[in-house]
């Protein structure tokens, strides 16, 4: 090759290349897709995933959001906690969603209580590190049964999170599911107030469905009065025509999410 004829295939290399430099994200090699991971906790193995976004903004570490399922996706295949909720969501947007997904699973007959907690924040910690997200920029999520380990969650670990948003939740149990229920607080004089006391700290938007006949929106509704009442930061939105999915409301609804993101712990 001549000479000039060299150096004119570097300008043009260089020319191609220098306005990447000033791009904004950068790919990950991993990105944009589901992986399975287990976690050991008191000498249980569980199954867990972890949704990795394609691109991440450059120099900056990666928002996180630990989804917890509801009652119908419990089991021990590690698969059944994406049908519902967050996981159908973050596929549909799998190309541009910005942050880091937990989903852990509870087992079968069992809730968001206790042992499952802790699993699910070991789960949470074994993301966080191996894929760089950013504890700053931690979220919290759930909806029905784990709209009620959002709760349980936050309060046992009070400084892990930036922003909830529990779904169709509550704190006592439903008529016709005695197992269900905020185990940090249901034996204090007032639940609601001593919920409160606890998560005021953090800000919080809950949801619900007017015509919610599982949980029913009272539950909520009196959550939202205590913490208003304790000064957090707190919003309660109710669609007025959804039943016990609002699941599907919420996480279609994009305010939730500018709001959400743009939280972030001291």
């Amino acid at each position: 090759m001549k000479l000039s004829t060299f150096f004119t295939a570097v300008l043009i290399a260089g020319l191609l290349i220098f306005p990447l430099a000033g791009c904004q994200t950068v790919g990950n090699e991993r990105g944009g897709e589901f992986v399975k991971r287990t976690v050991v906790v008191q000498g249980e193995t569980h199954r867990y995933q972890v949704f990795v976004p394609k691109r991440r903004a450059a120099g900056e570490r990666t928002p996180v959001v630990l989804f917890l399922h509801g009652s119908g996706e419990r089991g021990s295949d590690g698969d059944k906690q994406l049908l519902a909720g967050l996981g159908p969501y973050v596929k549909a947007h799998a190309n541009d969603f910005p942050a880091i997904v937990v989903f852990p699973q509870v087992p079968e007959e069992e809730e968001w209580m206790g042992k499952n907690v802790d699993m699910a924040l070991a789960a949470l910690d074994a993301a966080t590190r191996e894929f760089d997200g950013d504890p700053k920029r931690t979220y919290l999520t759930g909806l029905s049964m784990g709209g009620y380990g959002t709760w349980e969650t936050a309060i046992k670990a009070p400084a892990r999170f930036a922003a909830l948003v529990p779904i169709c939740g509550g704190v006592l149990a439903p008529n016709d599911y005695r197992a269900l229920y905020v185990s940090e607080v249901v034996g204090a004089d007032d639940p609601y107030a001593a919920l409160a006391a606890r998560t005021k700290h953090l800000p919080i938007w809950i949801f619900h469905g007017g015509k919610d006949d599982v949980v029913l929106p009272e539950d909520d509704r009196k959550t939202f009065a205590a913490l208003k009442a304790a000064g957090a930061d707190v919003q309660y939105t109710e669609f007025p025509d959804a039943g016990h999915n609002s699941w599907d409301a919420t996480y279609n609804h994009q305010p939730m999410w500018t709001w959400l993101f743009a939280q972030r712990k001291d």
